[in-house]
């Protein structure tokens, strides 16, 4: 089994968009490894409480795309748009998402999929208020559940959270 590197920034995180992934790949004999921009701790809310603080595991700039199987972004409103603003958290999703390894992005996470300009082409899924932005940067939206295009996974919010584990796991066989 591999390491799947879940990639948040400093805070932001929808707490359970990170947790019941999180939990899911490590049932399943993976590794899950939190990376960061920065290194210390991040802080998870449940919407706009604040909820726990985790520490990071390594930092963005210090990991390849080869030490991971897949990468899952979690959402949270401010975690992705913080994300799309880090040149080496960018560069590492579109190099991830380049690499034909499984890359997972639910609700907001898709902003950082447009800032590394690999949602062009594809179909994806989201919450509804960043249909806009996917469809500007070339992709197809759809209101579903859970949708995988290639090595592009992608989930609405929270309620899908089941179908979107399923669906991580699925890809990593």
């Amino acid at each position: 089994m591999g390491r799947i590197a879940f990639l948040v920034a400093a805070e932001g995180i929808e707490r359970v968009e990170l947790t019941e992934p999180w939990k899911a790949v490590k049932d399943a004999g993976h590794v899950p490894v939190l990376v960061s921009p920065s290194s210390g701790e991040v802080q998870t809310f449940d919407h706009l409480t604040a909820a726990e603080k985790l520490p990071v595991d390594e930092v963005v700039g210090d990991v390849a795309v080869d030490d991971f199987v897949a990468l899952v972004l979690p959402g949270g409103v401010a975690n992705p748009d913080a994300l799309r603003r880090d040149e080496k958290a960018v560069a590492f999703v579109k190099d991830f998402a380049g690499s034909g390894k499984p890359v997972a992005a639910i609700c907001h996470a898709p902003w950082t999929l447009i800032e590394a300009d690999v949602v062009r082409g594809r179909t994806v899924t989201s919450w509804p208020s960043l249909q806009t932005d996917l469809r500007n940067a070339g992709a197809t939206w759809v209101d579903q559940e859970v949708v995988t295009d290639d090595n592009l996974i992608t989930s609405r919010n929270p309620d899908d959270l089941a179908a979107f584990a399923d669906a991580v796991l699925k890809a990593l066989g």
